[in-house]
């Protein structure tokens, strides 16, 4: 996925459709508990929401060991333009202006 020209990975698309559920409900629940800590300047309860947002990213597969077993460079959060999906994306929004 391309957001603002960076590279992001997706979630593991060979997750059943049951844990994906459960793993995306998760990571909402920890990120609305993110939220509330913040609010209530609680550095203690955002240290532990915020890493069971990245449990929960890291079990989606977003995060991690990579997913895909055909030995391809995870490119997350690099610039599409200095990676070998360049000419792929420029496909897809024509070229940079």
């Amino acid at each position: 996925m391309v957001v603002r020209g960076r590279l992001w990975r997706v979630a593991n698309p060979h997750l059943s459709p049951e844990e994906r559920e459960s793993l995306v409900s998760a990571l909402m629940a920890a990120r609305r508990q993110v939220k509330a800590a913040m609010a209530a300047a609680d550095p203690g309860a955002l240290a532990a929401a915020r890493s069971s947002v990245n449990a929960a990213k890291t079990s989606l597969g977003e995060r991690g060991p990579v997913w895909w077993h055909d030995g391809a460079k995870d490119f997350n959060r690099h610039l599409v333009k200095n990676t070998p999906y360049r000419q792929w994306y420029e496909q897809l929004v024509g070229p940079p202006a």
